[in-house]
């Protein structure tokens, strides 16, 4: 029974660090030669980086990044190279993986399948391609295709391809969301058992703006069984011996073409090493690892250093202290105590409990002062009005403008602590507590962000951030004794309305038949649709659920179409 021995080399991309990229792909491609592998494989747009979205406009940019393919391909002398890049013919950018061997470019596979929902934009950039090919070589056959074509139903030509071949390559740049991993899976696992083929799945990893590349790369045998995976969220390459049968016979056929590859398959190696099986992970971990590789990639790859965040004493602003410690380092932190006369010594105490629990240095700067001069500065203008929304808005922009000073003084990049059950119903206040250059948990719905706090506790084995904030009803201490409640629903029931209006885009009659209180219905829709112009100048952050404001939820700030007013027109 023939061997192969693979490496698939999950590698974190910058997008547009073209030379960098290239040399990561130089240094997996000469370790794997050192481990006698066959084949070593890359995700896609490896070269690149993924997605480089309106950089592929810049003629030049995909040049350089054909120069770096050539490059990479003179280093191919004992080994096939399969690397993700973009490919350029007559005016045309291809989304292309590069089969390399004996220093050359052997041939270049055409992604067919361009995504064009959710965060992908691939038709704005790529033209499909129209051809599948079997890669012979003397000792095995193969196939390669790119992300989404193993996800969608495959062409005739493609299937009598993927029949015909010996085993399957299919590189990717699959971002995370909750559950995907598992989809994932299931996904190959059927594309398996429907040809009995091997397939050999390499992904990303790293953080890219609001993306985050989980990995999970890994070996399906010819049974369905996964024999080898990578490590999730972290840079890896994945080594393992995949035994793919005898050769089969490749018959000419419309839609097949074979591509002949001078390289013989190595009978004499040394065995490799018994390797540690990838560690499992799920559910709320998931979910923590992608946000610590999300911070620490967006800070890092931004060439910054250090930041900073408001630390009120409350649960959001707790575990994103938690997530950045983890991320960038306790000394690379600062944490910004801004009390006023309506925060409490509970909330003060436990701000300084979390600080003293990661080691983390804490700054405080009272609000008071500047908040009576606001009042003062503002009195002749508001006689005779009540304190109100405004008074309390002004806080927290006093507390934006102190966190801004501290990044423009220092160089720390802000974090924003906003959920997504805030944003989504704009309870949060513009140029305030919506300031910062990156939000950690802006896709995090509020009662994840408790099995979050949990979560960091258990896995600490101990109360890095006390019960009493996690315990304790949500405030924003504007005003004497606030509750979030005052204001809104209870966050069960309004991370279910926004679950099931954002995440699964029920109509107004859908959500009433799960959730039986009409008038608390409207008034989460209602908020939902009216704050999109605060959600639009919100700070970029990390995609968490399948359904994540500004790259996958689209929707005009100017319209007219809401729930509400569909309900009314309706029964006219």
């Amino acid at each position: 029974m023939n061997t192969v021995r693979i490496a698939l080399a999950q590698i974190n991309t910058i997008v547009g660090d073209l030379v960098g990229n290239s040399e990561k792909i130089l240094l997996c491609v000469q370790k794997a030669m050192e481990k006698e592998a066959d084949l070593v494989v890359f995700p896609e747009l490896s070269i690149t980086g993924y997605p480089p979205e309106d950089l592929l406009l810049k003629p030049h940019f995909v040049k350089q990044n054909l120069k770096c393919l050539k490059h990479i391909a003179r280093a191919t002398k004992d080994i096939i190279a399969i690397v993700g890049f973009a490919d350029a013919d007559n005016g045309s950018i291809y989304n292309g993986a590069a089969i390399l061997a004996n220093g050359k470019v052997q041939h270049v596979y055409r992604k067919t399948q361009l995504p064009n929902y959710g965060v992908f934009d691939e038709k704005r950039y790529f033209k499909s391609g129209d051809k599948n090919v079997i890669i012979k070589t003397k000792g095995f056959s193969f196939t390669v295709n790119i992300c989404e074509d193993i996800w969608a139903n495959e062409t005739n030509a493609m299937a009598k391809v993927i029949s015909q071949a010996q085993f399957i390559v299919n590189i990717s740049a699959s971002p995370f969301y909750m559950g995907k991993v598992g989809e994932r899976q299931k996904i190959l696992i059927k594309k398996n058992k429907k040809y009995k083929n091997p397939i050999l799945y390499c992904n990303l990893i790293g953080g890219q703006d609001e993306l985050v590349f989980d990995g999970g790369s890994l070996v399906l045998d010819r049974a369905g069984k996964i024999i080898a995976k990578a490590n999730a969220f972290e840079e890896d390459l994945l080594i393992t011996d995949l035994n793919i049968g005898p050769r089969r016979n490749i018959k000419k056929a419309s839609g097949v073409e074979t591509v002949n590859v001078d390289y013989n398959i190595k009978c004499k190696r040394k065995a490799l090493s018994k390797r540690s099986s990838a560690k499992e992970i799920g559910g709320i971990e998931e979910v923590f690892s992608a946000l610590v590789l999300g911070v620490h990639d967006y800070v890092k790859k931004n060439n910054f250093r250090k930041v900073a965040f408001g630390l009120s004493g409350g649960i959001d602003s707790a575990v994103v202290a938690c997530i950045a410690a983890e991320a960038l380092g306790k000394a690379n932190c600062l944490a910004l105590s801004m009390p006023s006369r309506y925060s409490s010594k509970a909330t003060q105490d436990d701000t300084e409990k979390i600080c003293k629990n990661l080691g983390m240095r804490l700054a405080e700067v009272p609000i008071d002062d500047i908040f009576d001069a606001y009042n003062n500065t503002l009195a002749n203008h508001f006689t005779g009005m009540r304190s109100d929304i405004t008074e309390e808005n002004v806080q927290a922009r006093i507390r934006g403008n102190i966190l801004m000073a501290f990044s423009n003084k220092f160089g720390y990049l802000v974090l924003n602590t906003g959920n997504k059950s805030e944003t989504s119903v704009g309870y949060c206040t513009l140029y305030g507590d919506m300031a910062g250059g990156f939000s950690v948990i802006k896709d995090v719905p509020k009662n994840i962000v408790y099995e979050l706090a949990k979560f960091i506790n258990a896995r600490a084995k101990k109360e890095v951030i006390p019960k009493s904030v996690i315990k304790r009803p949500p405030s924003a201490e504007l005003r004497p004794d606030q509750k979030d409640q005052d204001t809104l629903p209870p966050y069960e029931l309004v991370d279910k309305i926004i679950d099931l209006y954002i995440e699964k885009n029920n109509s107004l009659d859908e959500i009433l038949k799960k959730v039986k209180d009409k008038g608390t219905v409207k008034m989460v829709l209602r908020m939902i649709d009216t704050n999109e112009y605060k959600r639009r100048q919100a700070p970029p952050g990390i995609k968490i659920t399948p359904k994540s404001f500004g790259r996958d939820r689209r929707m005009p700030i100017t319209n007219k179409f809401t729930e509400a007013r569909y309900e009314e027109n309706n029964r006219r």
